[in-house]
């Protein structure tokens, strides 16, 4: 998933249009973890939750970690809950009114060599497709939604949790 993965696919060999197809991998990469419900390279998230007692699902998926829960002063351990459900998806509870600041870490692979292959390759078809064609923007060709599919995440339920 990177410049040159793309360039080779497309048996380009000059760097007249590398800033291009490196904005067109970056972009590639957004509309497929967009499409997969899921960020690709695992990093270091952080939102604002509401502090109102009820459970409330991270954005980011899948979580492999929840390092931290913040409110405007120290939160004691019994102020919240945290949890990882067996699909990934990060859940916080926390009672203590206004908001909590929650970092955690998320995402399928530790770098691009971790990301499965046919997502990857999807990701890189997905660029050249942009590059060869400059028409509209529409959803991702069908070769690539075949090779993404399998990894897609749907959420079926509605948000909450008991």
């Amino acid at each position: 998933m990177t410049l040159d993965e793309a360039k080779a696919y497309l048996r380009l060999e000059t760097a007249q249009d590398d800033a291009l197809i490196a904005g067109l991998v970056a972009s590639a990469r957004s509309l497929c973890e967009a499409f997969l419900g899921q960020r690709l390279i695992r990093g270091e998230v952080t939102e604002t939750v509401a502090a109102d007692g009820a459970w409330h699902r991270l954005g980011a998926a899948p979580v492999v970690a929840i390092t931290s829960v913040a409110g405007a002063g120290v939160l004691p351990v019994t102020a919240y809950a945290v949890d990882i459900d067996p699909a990934g998806e990060g859940w916080v509870r926390s009672g203590v009114g206004g908001t909590v600041r929650v970092t955690y870490r998320a995402g399928i692979a530790e770098d691009d060599g971790g990301v499965p292959a046919a997502v990857a390759h999807g990701v890189v078809r997905l660029a050249a497709h942009l590059y060869l064609d400059r028409g509209e923007v529409g959803p991702p060709p069908t070769t690539v939604a075949a090779l993404w599919r399998p990894f897609r995440r749907l959420r079926l339920a509605p948000e909450g949790r008991a």
